[in-house]
């Protein structure tokens, strides 16, 4: 099954995510993951990210592309996989769509997590994580809360709030999200490939 994830942030696509790897055994590919990896281990494509990102710009959709594919080329994606991430916007999706045609994988699904914005906000800025790396716990203020305020159940670590959880930050990613990834929904139903 070769799916594509949407949602807004905060929708829970890393959950959901999660499950649909286990039901299919295919993996979940992650382009933040992907970056991130192409950067520590040096390659081309990650210098090229990396002069990008240090720049404070947008890594190049052409690099993102050069580097999923390189990822799908990987024996775990030989049937299937969960793209998280991208595409976020029309250009990026149809630049998709022919890379996949290319290597005679297209997408079969485009997969749209729909949660209200009033639930996203307090996902968003009720979340909470526990301050000690090792722990890694995560909790929600309003959902999942901790059983001591402030404190993981855990290990007993403070939490952490991050500083872009906050009302203000989190609408313009909203925004920004309504404005340049939505329209994927109209693309993707247009190819008779958006499930929610």
């Amino acid at each position: 099954m070769r799916i594509v994830l949407l949602g807004a942030p905060g929708s829970g696509k890393g959950t959901q995510a999660k499950l649909l790897v286990e039901k299919y055994n295919i993996p979940q590919i992650s382009t933040g993951d992907l970056l991130r990896a192409e950067v520590a281990a040096g390659t081309d494509l990650g210098k090229k990210a990396k002069a990008a990102m240090d720049a404070g710009q947008l890594v190049t959709d052409d690099v993102v592309l050069g580097m999923i594919q390189s990822r799908l080329s990987k024996p775990d994606a030989r049937n299937g996989f969960i793209l998280d991430g991208f595409p976020r916007n029309i250009p990026q999706a149809q630049a998709l769509d022919a890379m996949l045609a290319r290597l005679s994988q297209p997408l079969q699904l485009a997969l749209l997590v729909d949660v209200d914005n009033e639930v996203l906000m307090k996902r968003l800025t009720g979340r909470r994580s526990c301050g000690n790396a090792a722990c890694g716990a995560i909790y929600n203020i309003y959902f999942s809360p901790p059983k001591t305020a402030g404190k993981c159940d855990k290990c007993g670590s403070a939490l952490q709030h991050r500083s872009d959880d906050n009302e203000d930050t989190v609408r313009k990613r909203l925004t920004v999200y309504e404005q340049q990834t939505a329209p994927l929904m109209s693309y993707y139903k247009a190819q008779g490939k958006l499930r929610t």
